[in-house]
């Protein structure tokens, strides 16, 4: 019994960290798969691999050698890229419009900002689909590109937004009582400070436009993304340069958030820093 209490209790003090440590590897099972099978596993049929050869690197080396997947994956990074410059810096405006000014609809901006968060993406496919067909807009890149920034721009404006509810404004009151300009003081204080949460927001951006399969599918056109082609081999087989290349995307976009997380506490150590008091001299007798 007492062995059974003991038990009991340090499950209890562990519990939360088992089940974190559960949740993250149940998330990332399947990336480890993907990488596993990049070196090494060719297709058996539709959505079967084997390691029957054992691990080697030659489809590394060979990465790039399919023009079509060449070309859906530079589509994807070409559309991610200027759909997150788009829409860091309209989400951007209207997270400090949002946060710092008072005006007539705030609130129902701020309701309208989360809606297509929650909205699926079935919904907003279609409903894109339907304006561009009404529209007489013809299907592709540019179609693609506003379907994208549309999206994003919700978590652009969220993840930027909770970092200006706890900005110190007195930095910026300090910066204006030496001198400065609001331009000046947005680009020497404001920007720098919110800085990390900007490039988190466009790293989000960058991550649901390049993985967006639903929206893309019903306003591609004949535009091929990379998700597009990997759902369209999957019907005959994936090729194993698939695997190469969502590895090395995924890699990258790890390092990527890591320099971030990086960046985010080194700012918030300069923000906490504070000038000491200054003392006070005793006045010396002539």
């Amino acid at each position: 019994m007492a062995s059974q209490s003991r038990a009991w209790a340090w499950l209890r003090r562990n519990a939360l960290p088992i089940y974190a440590v559960l949740a993250v590897a149940y998330m990332l099972i399947p990336i480890v798969v993907i990488a596993v099978f990049s070196f090494g596993a060719t297709p058996k049929g539709k959505l079967t691999f084997g390691l029957d050869h054992g691990f080697t690197t030659e489809y590394w080396s060979s990465a790039f050698s399919l023009p079509e997947l060449n070309e859906a994956l530079l589509t994807s990074l070409r559309l991610a890229a200027i759909a997150t410059a788009i829409s860091t810096v309209i989400g951007t405006l209207m997270a400090i419009a949002l946060v710092r000014h008072r005006f007539r609809g705030r609130r129902l901006t701020n309701l309208l900002i989360v809606i297509p968060m929650a909205t699926p993406e079935v919904v907003i496919g279609a409903s894109l689909l339907s304006m561009f067909i009404y529209y007489t807009f013809a299907l592709g890149f540019g179609t693609l590109l506003i379907a994208h920034v549309m999206f994003s721009i919700s978590f652009v404006v969220v993840v930027v937004r909770s970092r200006l509810i706890g900005f110190d404004r007195h930095l910026e009151e300090a910066a204006a009582d030496l001198g400065a300009t609001p331009f000046a003081t947005f680009r020497t204080v404001t920007l720098p400070l919110l800085a990390p949460g900007i490039v988190a927001a466009a790293l989000l951006a960058f991550s649901l436009s390049i993985d967006d399969f639903v929206i893309s599918n019903f306003n591609s056109g004949t535009t091929v993304t990379f998700p597009l082609y990997v759902y369209g081999v999957s019907l005959r087989g994936v090729p194993v340069q698939v695997n190469v290349l969502a590895t090395m995307l995924f890699a990258l976009l790890a390092i990527a958030v890591s320099l971030v997380l990086w960046q985010q506490r080194r700012a918030e150590r300069m923000a906490a820093v504070r000038p000491e008091p200054a003392t006070t001299l005793a006045p010396t007798s002539a």
